[in-house]
């Protein structure tokens, strides 16, 4: 009975005093130990690659167990890289291994390199939150392997400025009116379209408007617009620009090239919009530098005055001939009329604050 006692204090006093430390609290990397949680990265593609090509950096989680939470990913900035998470939620899946059932996170990043040159990803932090069978719903961080890869520019394009390295693209243009037979002072709009899939439309080609004597270039602010269609990412960019015609003649809009470099098969293309003509006939105005002059308009605001005028004349005319006698006799009537029934029905002697009513 006393030893029964003896040992009680003594637990007691162990454990007072913290000499009998707490089991540690698992985590993640206990079940990447122990095999039933695994990670896995890779790049696709991982060779041929050309600075501005789209890669994907495909993140791999996979567990005996099951996923208890959200993850999140920790992207890491390097020089040289755009590196995007363009996926709110993971792709999910069973996988069968050694006669095991094996749940399965994939994720897909986005790289963009933009420039030639050896590139290392690091290791990229995932913070998971997983089932473990003996400790229940746990949650940390784990890191995923990190990448290697080099990107490099093609002989056919060692000479190139600007080139957009994608599987599709396209350029195109369109006017707003004939581009025969204008006028002095015409205005014109010129839309040039540029379309791309698995690319930024920060990353499509600009357009600079040609400056010509005589017809003169104003161009609008680009309108970019990335979209996602059934998980193909696809990047536009419109250019208008509005030409005002300031002299007669022939001008020429010089035709444009672009370089596409085709990702499915490493191949280089080239795209053009092609040379326009603009014919400006008519005399020219000394002032070209305004507005032109709306003729229309112009004589229906004259035309409008005039008769204003006409009508404040006739009006003036019209009063002075009304015989105001026959306004005014009934007037002075209705006013005697309402002053007598102001006046008191009884006497004044009876009403003898009847004088204040006057």
């Amino acid at each position: 009975m006393k030893s029964n006692w003896f040992s009680a204090l003594i637990l007691l006093w162990l454990t007072a005093t913290g000499s009998i430390a707490e089991e540690p609290q698992r985590q993640p990397d206990d079940l990447l130990s122990e095999g039933t949680l695994q990670v896995d990265s890779r790049l696709i593609p991982d060779s041929n690659i050309v600075p501005g090509q789209k890669l994907a950096l495909e993140l791999k989680i996979a567990t005996t167990r099951w996923f208890a939470g959200g993850t999140r990913i920790k992207l890491p900035e390097i020089p040289g890289l755009v590196i995007l998470q363009t996926e709110s939620f993971a792709s999910n899946a069973t996988e069968q291994r050694n006669g095991e059932s094996w749940v399965v996170q994939r994720w897909t990043i986005d790289i963009y390199p933009q420039r030639e040159g050896a590139f290392v990803v690091p290791p990229i932090a995932l913070t998971v939150q997983i089932n473990d069978a003996l400790a229940g719903n746990i949650s940390g961080v784990i890191k995923v392997p990190g990448l290697r890869f080099k990107a490099e520019i093609p002989a056919e394009l060692a000479q190139a400025r600007q080139w957009v390295a994608a599987p599709s693209f396209g350029v195109s243009q369109a006017f707003d009116r004939d581009l025969t037979a204008l006028a002095v002072g015409d205005a014109i709009e010129r839309e040039i379209r540029f379309e791309a899939s698995d690319v930024m439309a920060m990353m499509l080609p600009g357009f600079e408007a040609e400056e010509l004597s005589g017809l003169k270039a104003y161009p609008l602010p680009p309108e970019l617009k990335d979209s996602n269609n059934r998980g193909e990412m696809i990047a536009s960019r419109v250019e208008r620009i509005s030409y005002i015609a300031q002299q007669p003649g022939t001008y020429t809009l010089p035709a444009a090239e672009f370089l596409w470099w085709d990702t499915r098969d490493n191949s280089l293309a080239l795209l053009s919009l092609p040379a326009v003509a603009i014919e400006v006939i008519g005399t020219a105005n000394r002032d070209t530098g305004g507005p032109p002059i709306n003729w229309p308009i112009l004589a229906a605001a004259v035309a409008g005055l005039l008769i204003l005028v006409l009508v404040l004349w006739l009006s003036r005319r019209w009063l002075r001939a009304l015989p105001w006698q026959w306004v005014l006799e009934p007037m002075a009537k209705a006013v005697i009329v309402l002053r007598s029934l102001r006046q008191p029905v009884l006497p004044t002697r009876l009403n003898p604050d009847s004088s204040a009513a006057d």
